[in-house]
């Protein structure tokens, strides 16, 4: 990877797990204990509707940006009016989607009526979020495109949730009511998309003057727009895929789906530098595939999913070996979310161990079978969460869930070996795997501390020195080692 790239995923890490940190504090701490488990329900349906909305308004032009912006690079000629195709085409989405939003609201509200009547007291709030949510996710493209990911981090990862915690902490001392609060959380939410509007400002790249003929002489528009329904096609399956569980327990009971999603969150700093680096190797896939650079591309796939192991690994013994820790921390209802970390984690490792196929299909000429794919995998979603929803509940949603993504990231895993003859393992993946067990069966021998705190600092010190004694010394990453020796040279002069 480019020094270029390089810094962009230290920070994006770093910044990611800043806001983790946070995030735990106010997914583990505050919310369980300021809100109920209903109001916190509310508050993680929201955002994950108003996603939904803004992935549909989108009409695919998100991935586009990744696409083709190589192509429309040239900042004296603002890009050929690049940011201004970007954007138009969404707005009109938007409208047509709010339409519909609309349109359906007596369908949505005979589905939550019975047992989940607090959403349909914010219904309209949801319009505003998903109009901020859809710019954020624009402006977050096109700046990848220009390979700035670390003010989008920040905002998003670390700036959102500090003021979410102001937010809680300030309902805690009774200065605002429950509804104040839901506005102001949506407030929050969406003010980072004008943060990123900024940056661009900042940055002298927010071009929106139109030249619609000097961008279809560099590429047809007729195939940008194929491509855009494509993908568009491909994120409505996305979003099923990603928010159905959610959509379908908040039926049920939006208490149920507080703790899910309490639960789901725990398990989401496996994947956080894994996002952090797909931010980058999303331009970058894309920069292989426009120099036709195969041999780069095969060992920058084995590379990105070898870190993703290594870190995800390290995270998930981890976060399981001290997850009666972290429910101590809660009420004791939440504690029924054990099993949906479980088979949660679990599904964020395959799709950490199988690497960045979907980058590599998106990005190819064979695009459209990513299409397939994401097809087959949001009617196999919806399929397994009606099944086992109605038996076990979140615990149903969080299984179904993890077989989905087993079975989709295996097909799209053979498909690329299959057309380009490219897979991400080693046998350093198998190795790594054997010595997360290994640092896992050590923790358990260690016994419980009597203080919350320092259970979890021995166990995690005990867990962390086990995996990279062993990851070191069986050199799984031989770049790993040499970064540890400049380190240390660094600040021991050895």
């Amino acid at each position: 990877m480019s020094r270029q790239l390089q810094r962009e995923g230290i920070w994006n890490t770093i910044i990611s797990y800043a806001g983790i940190a946070i995030g735990y504090v106010n997914v583990l701490i505050l919310f369980p204990n300021i809100l109920n488990e209903e109001q916190v329900g509310l508050t993680r349906l929201l955002l994950t509707i108003a996603e939904m909305f803004a992935q549909f308004a989108a009409l695919g032009f998100v991935n586009m940006s990744v696409r083709y912006f190589p192509y429309f690079r040239n900042k004296e000629k603002q890009h050929h009016g690049f940011l201004f195709m970007l954007l138009s085409v969404p707005m009109l989405g938007f409208g047509l989607i709010t339409v519909l939003f609309l349109l359906f609201k007596p369908v949505i509200y005979d589905y939550y009526r019975e047992n989940s009547a607090l959403l349909l007291d914010y219904y309209y709030y949801i319009i505003p979020l998903a109009f901020f949510t859809l710019l954020f996710n624009l402006f977050t493209a096109y700046l990848r495109s220009l390979f700035k990911t670390i003010v989008s981090s920040f905002v998003k990862d670390f700036l959102s949730r500090l003021l979410i915690m102001a937010l809680l902490i300030a309902y805690t001392f009774g200065w605002m009511d429950f509804r104040m609060f839901v506005i102001l959380y949506v407030a929050a939410n969406s003010a980072i998309a004008l943060f990123l509007i900024g940056y661009t400002l900042w940055l002298k790249q927010f071009y929106i003057k139109p030249a619609i003929s000097e961008a279809i002489s560099i590429v047809p528009f007729r195939e940008m727009l194929f491509f855009g329904l494509f993908t568009f096609m491909g994120n409505i399956s996305v979003t099923i895929i990603k928010s159905v569980d959610q959509v379908m327990i908040s039926s049920v009971s939006l208490s149920d789906n507080g703790i899910y999603t309490t639960s789901f969150f725990i398990t989401s700093a496996i994947v956080t530098p894994a996002l952090a680096i797909f931010k980058i190797a999303f331009p970058q896939v894309a920069e292989f595939w426009k120099d036709k650079n195969m041999p780069g591309l095969a060992k920058f796939y084995k590379q990105i999913t070898l870190i993703n192991l290594i870190i995800g690994l390290l995270l998930f013994i981890g976060i399981w070996a001290n997850l009666d820790n972290l429910y101590s921390f809660m009420p004791a209802t939440y504690s029924a979310g054990k099993w949906v970390v479980l088979f949660l984690a679990l599904a964020r490792l395959v799709d950490l161990a199988t690497g960045i196929n979907g980058i590599i299909l998106a990005t190819s000429d064979k695009y459209r079978w990513d299409l397939l794919f994401n097809i087959v995998l949001a009617g196999l979603t919806i399929w397994t969460n009606s099944i086992f929803i109605p038996l076990y509940g979140m615990t149903g949603a969080a299984f179904a869930t993890m077989l989905s993504l087993v079975f989709i990231n295996l097909l799209r895993m053979f498909f690329v070996l299959w057309a380009y003859k490219m897979q991400p393992f080693a046998w350093s993946s198998l190795g790594i795997t054997i010595i997360a067990l290994i640092a896992l069966g050590v923790s358990y021998l260690v016994p419980y501390m009597g203080n919350v705190y320092l259970d979890i600092l021995i166990r995690s010190a005990v867990i962390t020195i086990v995996y990279g004694a062993l990851a070191l010394g069986f050199k799984v990453y031989p770049e790993m080692n040499v970064w540890v020796r400049k380190i240390v040279k660094t600040y021991t002069g050895i």
